[in-house]
């Protein structure tokens, strides 16, 4: 009997997270929890059938509530049934546009919890489960335009900012537990509400990429920050 892979991934309500959630739920052996603020509403997640030997779930989880956030952690544990969790796929996250001189502050606070405060705190919740699963894996989806080394974002000031300040949670969290892998992942331009039309990638591109790169990590790629649409290159930080 093949092992079986288990995942938590955020922002699975749409976008980028659905189609991840689809792709892993379309692959047997795989246990997909997908969390997202209001499941009952998400009716393209509810509408996802995962193939026969896969299962899928879903979980509240509001990533700008602490409570929401620590709650979430019994809930996952009903589901697991005593087994640990083997990819926490930290990819919820918002880009608003604005400029480093012209930025809204409250709209900033809000960002650097979503993109930053909410992966940190989620590692360390759900570390415990880590631990009892194989893999081990954290996956911090982060962008190109967090990169000081090649940032091009002039109208993304503040989502720069957190990018990077997410990079650093990366190199962090593997420094500090060498038995897990901890990786920062670009998924490339998209073709989402945040990417916009003229986007280079369609979402399925976008995951297969991501998948490509995440299940083909080892333990000496941990810490580091790689581009899934540039065929897993690294990144500078």
């Amino acid at each position: 009997m093949a092992a079986v892979t288990t995942w938590l991934i955020t922002g699975a309500s749409r976008g980028l997270g659905l189609e991840l959630v689809r792709q892993l739920s379309s692959t047997p052996n795989n246990v997909v929890i997908a969390a997202c603020r209001n499941p009952a509403s998400a009716s393209e997640l509810q509408a996802l059938n995962p193939v026969e030997n896969a299962e899928l779930y879903t979980v509240q989880l509001d990533v700008l509530s602490e409570t929401s956030i620590r709650a979430s952690v019994a809930e996952v544990e009903k589901v697991l049934k005593g087994r640990g969790l083997d990819y926490l796929y930290n990819n919820a996250g918002v880009c608003p546009r604005d400029e480093v001189f012209s930025f809204d502050y409250s709209e900033f606070l809000a960002l650097l919890q979503t993109n930053v405060a909410a992966p940190a705190l989620l590692g360390q919740v759900y570390a415990p489960l880590l631990e009892k699963g194989t893999k081990k894996t954290i996956v911090n989806v982060s962008s190109t335009l967090g990169s000081i080394g090649t940032d091009l974002g002039e109208t993304t000031a503040t989502y720069s900012v957190s990018k990077t300040a997410l990079n650093m949670l990366t190199y962090k969290q593997a420094k500090a537990r060498p038995d897990f892998i901890v990786i920062s992942v670009c998924p490339g331009w998209v073709k989402t509400d945040m990417g916009g039309a003229q986007a280079a990638l369609e979402p399925s591109q976008s995951i297969e990429a991501q998948l490509k790169v995440v299940l083909g990590l080892k333990q000496e790629h941990s810490g580091k920050y790689y581009s899934a649409s540039q065929n897993g290159k690294e990144l500078p930080w």
